[in-house]
């Protein structure tokens, strides 16, 4: 039940969990029986979305304008930097919720485009339902991987590869969700456990290449301390390290 206390304490998540429950309402009440066959297409299409934000949006190269900064590092550049800190785990709703309006938007154009039936409802199954469980299921794994806690299997291996994207390389393994190492092997972003024993460990590894004392980030360190809960050695500390 930790974890669950700790997932659910996110407004994020509570907020994609809200968008899900309320899909699954829409295909109860309304949608053609054929609607829930499209689910597994969700899963599969938020695996992408969920390696292609990762790795384009999350990883975008360092704002120069500092309220740039600011929120690329409380959407992601953060987590590197101070990866157990709980606060940090999760995407923000500011980010999740307008990529889900998106993509529903998308998926119902498209399928109105195409003539389809039940265009709208085929958006529910694919984008609010499949897609949501499947970012619900990021969250879980995720939060998991970097937690110091009993793990199954899937888990275990699961943190194993995120490891590697934290503390080794932060251009390879962007996938979270089990299954997902299909992409990166797909798109290059993989790396072998032989070519591990060669590659040198990247340098400013936590501050994805930037130094750790640049003034960006300890500008939106000072900024988010509060928030995060992080205190003035911790975020002292940072700069150093």
């Amino acid at each position: 039940m930790t974890r669950l206390k700790l997932m659910f304490s996110h407004v994020g998540v509570l907020a994609m969990g809200f968008a899900a429950l309320v899909g699954i309402a829409i295909l109860i009440a309304q949608a053609p029986w054929w609607a829930w066959l499209l689910i597994p297409l969700g899963f599969a299409a938020q695996m992408l979305n969920e390696y292609n934000l990762h790795r384009f949006v999350f990883h975008l190269p360092p704002p120069k304008r500092q309220w740039a900064f600011n929120l690329l590092y409380r959407a992601h550049y953060g987590h590197h930097d101070f990866p157990t800190n709980h606060g940090l785990f999760f995407v923000p709703v500011w980010v999740a919720w307008p990529v889900l309006a998106f993509n529903f938007c998308m998926v119902w154009a498209v399928a109105a485009l195409l003539g389809l039936p039940a265009a709208f409802h085929i958006a529910v199954a694919i984008v609010l339902v499949g897609g949501v469980l499947m970012f619900m299921g990021y969250e879980w794994f995720h939060m998991t991987s970097h937690l110091n806690i009993p793990k199954t299997k899937v888990e275990r291996y699961v943190t194993t590869l995120h490891n590697q994207h934290h503390f080794r390389d932060f251009s390879k393994w962007f996938h979270v969700s089990p299954g997902g190492e299909v992409i990166d092997r797909t798109m290059g972003t993989s790396i072998d456990r032989e070519a591990l024993k060669t590659q040198q460990r990247v340098e400013f590894i936590r501050t994805l290449g930037l130094r750790p004392d640049d003034p960006r980030l300890v500008a939106a360190r000072t900024q988010f301390a509060a928030k995060y809960g992080l205190s003035q050695d911790e975020v002292a500390r940072a700069a150093v390290s």
